[in-house]
């Protein structure tokens, strides 16, 4: 019996590209000599579309028995939602790639011969982006950060695009993790991985729901995940904040009781001081409680995401409504 090769395809919103992903991977197991002898499964993830995402992959399932579909009752981010999708999977090997063909459908090739060669663990590693500079230049910004502070080696301009053994699956489905940050586990807890470099295409139609918000969402859940650099800087910054305090205010003492006519003790100083104590304290506050929000989330141990549909599967769990 041939092995099985399960794609794991992410999608929201994404009508125009579901059907040309579909039969572009499909033509890479038809066509790619290295694949030929691999059986395949297509999961689409559909994160609650509001287009005709759905419908569309309806259609693709009822003509291809190798499509399956998860439809999610709302959306549930664009972490959970892909990271349930490979813990539904049941091939010998899993990819997850995304919907837009920024992943190219022609690394698959590339990926099952890392596999052969006995890797756990093949994913692609960005060497060119089409994103804009000023973004280009964040990430790059960020990678460094997090490398530097992270008590975990991170992979730097890694999106999640990969291969991964059903060894490595069943790691995460023990994880239990209700706030999976799939591009921190692989580098944590991770078996030994190939690194494949690519360069990332421009997505071929849609619009992306990436923002500077989801970016900001992905940096804060890996910052508060894999360091500690925010709680002890706020420590140290409370420490030397007091005793530079209490240092200018002897010498402003000091200084007054010399020149006691001569040496004015206005408010100005206080207010400063004030104010910048002030913002210091706000601004680690509001980093406690990203610390404090990812132990929240992790604590309620909510389902990662809640079904709506199931398309194309064959077993027990084709009657389930809802997962946990």
């Amino acid at each position: 019996m041939s092995k099985k090769i399960s794609i794991v395809i992410p999608c929201y919103n994404e009508q125009d590209n579901v059907g040309p992903i579909a039969e572009k991977v499909r033509e890479q197991f038809e066509t790619v000599e290295i694949l030929k002898k691999y059986d395949y499964e297509i999961l689409f993830m559909d994160n609650d579309s509001r287009d005709d995402t759905r419908e569309r992959i309806r259609a693709l399932a009822a003509e291809d028995p190798h499509i399956k579909a998860i439809f999610n009752a709302k959306n549930f981010g664009q972490f959970n939602s892909p990271y349930y999708g490979m813990l539904q999977t049941d091939g010998d090997a899993t990819m997850l790639m995304a919907a837009d063909f920024q992943d190219p459908p022609e690394m698959i090739a590339k990926y099952v011969e890392g596999w052969e060669e006995g890797y756990k663990i093949v994913i692609g590693i960005k060497a060119h982006s089409t994103d804009g500079s000023f973004i280009y230049a964040l990430r790059c910004l960020y990678y460094k950060m997090i490398r530097k502070f992270s008590q975990v080696d991170q992979i730097e301009h890694f999106t999640g695009f990969g291969l991964y053994d059903k060894a490595f699956i069943e790691v995460l489905r023990e994880l239990d993790d209700p706030t999976p940050f799939l591009r921190g586990i692989v580098a944590e807890l991770g078996f030994r991985r190939k690194e494949v470099p690519y360069d990332q295409p421009k997505r071929r139609a849609g619009k992306t729901s990436n923002n500077l918000y989801t970016l900001y969402d992905a940096a804060m859940l890996s910052f508060t995940s894999y360091t500690k650099i925010g709680l002890r800087l706020a420590t140290f910054a409370g420490a030397f904040c007091s005793a530079a305090s209490m240092l200018i205010a002897l010498v402003y003492l000091v200084m007054k009781l010399i020149w006691w006519e001569r040496f004015p003790a206005g408010t100005a100083p206080m207010l400063i001081g004030m104010l910048f104590l002030g913002s210091v304290q706000i601004f680690f506050i509001g980093l406690l409680g990203e610390y404090v929000l990812n132990i929240n989330q992790r604590v309620m141990k909510r389902p990662l995401v809640v079904e709506e549909e199931r398309i194309g599967f064959r077993d027990e769990k084709s009657e389930d409504s809802a997962a946990e």
